[in-house]
């Protein structure tokens, strides 16, 4: 088991977690229960994924928690784009977030890699 707390990959994905929420905060009422929630449950599926899996019992089950987590990554950049797209959210924001979710990614896959060579 892993102490997912003094994980790198979900510090990181808790604070992508918070800017969505900071982000949503201006969304109009109308996309309440729409991508403003589709956005939210995307951004705390990674962390919470994350530390799922790091209270798993092997790295395997680890590793499974984690493509989840990658998986929810994709999704929260595909309502990142389209709430940008449909000017819910601005340039500046967008790009922030995309950045901040892309290195979540990217630790991601560096973090599989690691826990495959210990396999």
């Amino acid at each position: 088991m892993h102490n997912f707390k003094e994980l790198k990959i979900w510090q990181k994905s808790i604070d992508v977690c918070v800017d969505v929420y900071k982000a949503l905060i201006n969304f109009p009422k109308d996309e309440l229960y729409g991508l403003n929630t589709q956005m939210k449950r995307a951004a705390v599926s990674v962390a919470a994924n994350i530390s799922e899996g790091a209270g798993r019992n092997s790295n395997k089950e680890f590793l499974h928690f984690l493509g989840i987590a990658n998986g929810s990554s994709y999704e929260l950049q595909t309502h990142i784009i389209i709430a940008n797209r449909v000017m819910l959210l601005t340039d500046q924001i967008t790009e922030r977030l995309l950045i901040q979710v892309d290195e979540i990614q990217k630790m991601n896959r560096g973090f599989q890699v690691k826990l495959l060579n210990e396999l």
